[in-house]
């Protein structure tokens, strides 16, 4: 069986990285001609456009496809062998069905563990270079928060800056209190507030009023150029354009949690991302099995009618996930359950097409 084993694990690796290759040239011809307009206009020089951006760009590709792929593959390979016969004589050796299909789960497994740490190490660190090439060159990532920016960056701790300017990190009209329950202990504001470069967390305002308060009693203390540490940082204060990019899973679950300390609003769209790169490794394995036993049974339609069927399949799973993620960001469905529930859904389907494969 060892043999036999190898043989299926071969097939499906091989048609594996053959289709993601395929899909890269394809995805990487298009985008250059969507683009080239905006490299020339940038006077993008063409070694970064082919280092900084086309190689950096081939782990997401790869990652953002991989699951489908996976299943196509399985899809692909499998049917050739139903159609020659070879999945018939396998199982009237003797061979269980549940057997047959460890190559699969080992192929399968691996693949999963390959998008694991692409998408939640690698694709990170290669995500910089490509987004820090698409600011310079093709489009703005970061842009202003808005007007009238609250921030909560402690306990009973609260920032308000009318604006921010990203190129000087100027703050406007800022103010900062401080409260003991729902008592106003504390309060300093500014015409200016702007980030000091000494310390990650250091900012100087400039001029300042400060307000301590106890009770009835009041105290007023002005000045200039007061220097402070607060819990704060400039991406605080204005976006950047899907900066969970860049972020390994560890920094992402950090970020996270800093932001529900501070009240940041679209902290969702964080949720879904971090869930997000569980979900896809584990839907690989899913989809491994539902394409196994889709494609194992030889039917009068072959290839064509697998592959139509495992299309179909393909795209329903791709709708419910962008349904699934619409109503985690925008309505109150959990971004844990949201992200999981294609793969629950799915996880049914195979689990009675299993039920149903040729023994």
């Amino acid at each position: 069986m060892k043999k036999l084993d190898l043989y299926i694990f071969k097939k499906f690796i091989g048609t594996f990285f053959f289709a993601i290759a395929m899909l890269l040239l394809i995805v990487i011809i298009f985008d250059l001609s969507e683009n080239v307009n905006s490299f020339l206009r940038h006077n993008a020089p063409w070694q970064r456009v082919l280092v900084d951006y086309y190689i950096t760009s081939i782990p997401y590709y790869t990652n953002l496809f991989i699951h489908l792929f996976a299943f196509i593959a399985v899809v692909f390979f499998t049917s050739k062998m139903a159609a020659r016969t070879e999945i018939v004589a396998i199982l009237s050796s003797g061979v269980s069905f549940w057997r047959f299909l460890y190559p699969y789960m080992f192929a399968a497994t691996t693949i999963a563990v390959l998008s694991l740490y692409l998408g939640n190490f690698l694709i990170p660190q290669t995500n910089e270079i490509r987004r820090r090439f698409k600011d310079e060159y093709m489009e703005k990532l970061t842009h202003s928060a808005g007007r009238d920016v609250h921030i909560q960056i402690g306990k009973d701790e609260y920032i308000y800056v009318e604006s921010y300017n990203i190129a000087k990190q100027y703050g406007y009209k800022f103010s900062w209190e401080r409260y003991d329950g729902n008592e106003l202990k504390y309060k300093v504001m500014s015409d200016i507030l702007y980030k000091d470069t000494t310390g990650v967390y250091n900012w100087r305002i400039d001029p300042y009023a400060e307000r301590f308060l106890d009770g009835d009693a009041e105290r007023l203390v002005q000045g200039r150029n007061m220097d402070t540490v607060l819990n704060l940082l400039p991406t605080d204060l204005y976006m950047m354009k899907e900066d969970f990019e860049e972020m390994n899973y560890f920094e992402l679950r950090d970020h996270i949690a800093e932001m529900k300390q501070k009240g940041s609003e679209g902290v969702k769209v964080y949720e879904v991302e971090m869930h997000r790169r569980m979900a896809d490794p584990a839907a690989i394995i899913i989809l491994t099995l539902i394409g196994a036993a889709l494609s194992s049974r030889k039917v009068r339609g072959g290839i064509g009618l697998h592959l139509g069927i495992g299309i179909t399949i393909a795209f329903s799973y791709i709708l419910f996930m962008q349904v699934a993620k619409s109503f985690a960001i925008s309505g109150g469905l959990s971004p844990l359950l949201a992200v999981w529930i294609p793969n629950i859904i799915f996880s049914v389907l195979g689990v009675y097409l299993l039920k149903n494969a040729p023994k």
